[in-house]
């Protein structure tokens, strides 16, 4: 079972947010983000179970911006396997999930509609990366899919955001990008521009 912290939502049938901190943070970083974005919504703050240097992340890289393909792999199997046993403990519904992931996080979530399919009706995803470019994807239609993005993002280059929105496109997922003149940091605008996202295609 991996290490996570699970927050009851006030509306019986409300979604379910798949929190996924980025490298350095934990199973609680992101609540505050998801209740911003959908105050009723069950909160799911999942930590990665890598450790770099004392920081939580969700897989090992060899440097930066080089993943371990092998262990991503490992790794993002294991988190659909949890999704699914959290499902079950909790009882929420399955089919009423949405992914929140920034930077390590949002690069595992990507992966995870990279390698296993539809494991979620739609992502929010802050300043991912292309995961990995050495498998044939699976059809994502009816994925809906928000990324956020920096012009002046120097770990996560522009190429990057493109290319995953295009990667995520030829396979039949709906994405829309949001970009801001900043770096790697998670901005106001950017959470504002999330919520109008979700509140459009979820609520």
């Amino acid at each position: 079972m991996m290490k996570h912290v699970y927050v009851k939502g006030t509306n019986d049938d409300a979604m379910t947010f798949v929190l996924l901190h980025g490298t350095g943070g934990n199973e609680k970083d992101l609540l505050g983000l998801g209740r911003q974005i959908d105050p009723e919504a069950n909160l799911l703050g999942i930590r990665g179970q890598e450790n770099e240097n004392g920081m939580p992340r969700f897989f090992k890289r060899l440097g930066m911006g080089v993943f371990d393909l092998d262990n991503l792999s490992m790794r993002t199997k294991e988190l659909a396997a949890f999704l699914d046993e959290a499902a079950e403990q909790y009882a929420f519904n399955r089919e009423k999930v949405v992914i929140l992931g920034y930077s390590n996080g949002a690069n595992i979530a990507a992966n995870l509609f990279f390698e296993i399919g539809n494991v979620a009706k739609g992502a929010i995803l802050h300043h991912p990366m292309v995961p990995r470019e050495d498998i044939t994807l699976p059809s994502l239609e009816g994925l809906n899919v928000w990324i956020g993005a920096g012009n002046n993002d120097q770990m996560c280059p522009i190429d990057q955001s493109k290319g995953l929105q295009q990667y995520l496109e030829q396979q039949g997922a709906d994405v829309e990008m949001y970009w801001h003149a900043y770096g790697h940091q998670l901005t106001m605008d950017e959470v504002q521009d999330a919520k109008a996202w979700y509140d459009r295609h979820f609520k």
